[in-house]
């Protein structure tokens, strides 16, 4: 008897799995690295030239009368001396310019802060007639070079008997077109619904600029701060136009009667860059403290 054979199935054939295709590498092309390196080499250079007087600056500082005189380019001094800091402290009233810049900057800067914020304050959330004129006026004076207000502002401070005084070296410089614009374009950048509320609880304007406006333009504020500090620390022409006795010397008048040779005869640029270094320290350490601060300024009145 035969046996009935059954036909096998056929085996299933497995489909052909299709290769993935390999990632491809991300080149840069030759012309944008060339491109890029020109760049790096571009900012290298400018970089280099824009610090190579400071650190002639800080070179000469610690380097004799003889050898700032004979070789002042070098960068690293032959033999370092701190004569020039030692005769900053002793023949050179360094102590009160500083104690002057100090007592100027701090009320200046504050003044300015305040000062600028409510004018900013009104400029962009009060309605009056003349506002847009106002405004029209304040761009208008940024424009104006402050070397062309020098004359004006001496006669001004004789006439109202301010001149050669720290009123006079202050009160000029509280307010400032620049701030001003600066803190009115930040509180235009904040709704104006956040103001409606504390109205309907009774606050009246200043009350709501103070309590509710001022804390959230955070940012601005300390872009004011920073930029008030600077300019009022390294402020030269108004000091040389509204004072005149050597008892309210700034460091930036004081140190521009070191290199016009008044304390003292011959070059010494060791004294006049040790002096300019120290004067230096200050802005330099602000700047570096807020800086992160500075440049969130716009990331700021976003999240406000």
């Amino acid at each position: 008897m035969n046996a009935v054979t059954t036909p096998h199935a056929p085996a299933a054939v497995a489909p052909e799995s299709t290769p993935s295709p390999r990632p491809r590498k991300r080149s840069i092309s030759w012309r944008l690295r060339t491109g890029a390196g020109l760049s790096y080499l571009m900012l290298s250079v400018l970089a280099l030239v824009y610090i190579y007087p400071f650190l002639i600056t800080v070179s000469s500082a610690f380097k004799s009368d003889d050898e700032a005189t004979n070789d002042p380019l070098r960068l690293i001094p032959q033999t370092w001396s701190f004569a020039s800091f030692e005769r900053l402290f002793t023949d050179v009233p360094l102590p009160l310019w500083t104690m002057n810049t100090v007592f100027v900057t701090i009320t200046i800067t504050l003044g300015r802060v305040f000062f600028d914020s409510l004018a900013g304050y009104a400029l962009s959330r009060l309605r009056f007639r003349g506002r847009g004129l106002i405004f029209a006026a304040l761009v208008a004076v940024m424009a104006v070079p402050g070397v062309v207000l020098l004359i004006p502002r001496f006669l001004i401070l004789k006439q109202f008997g301010m001149y050669d005084s720290y009123a006079g070296m202050i009160v000029p410089l509280l307010v400032d077109a620049a701030g001003i614009f600066i803190m009115k374009q930040f509180f235009e950048s904040i709704p104006s619904g956040v103001e409606e509320a504390a109205r309907l609880d009774g606050a009246g304007v200043f009350r709501t600029f103070w309590t509710i406006v001022l804390p959230m333009a955070r940012p601005a504020l300390v872009t004011l701060f920073i930029l008030s500090f600077q300019g009022s620390w390294n402020e030269f022409g108004h000091f040389i136009v509204s004072r005149q006795s050597p008892e309210t010397n700034t460091l930036t008048t004081g140190i521009a009667s070191l290199f016009s040779g008044q304390l003292g005869s011959g070059n010494e640029y060791p004294l006049k860059m040790a002096a300019a270094v120290l004067m230096t320290i200050p802005v330099a350490i602000m700047f570096f403290v807020f800086q992160k601060r500075l440049t969130n300024t716009t990331e700021g009145s976003e999240k406000g």
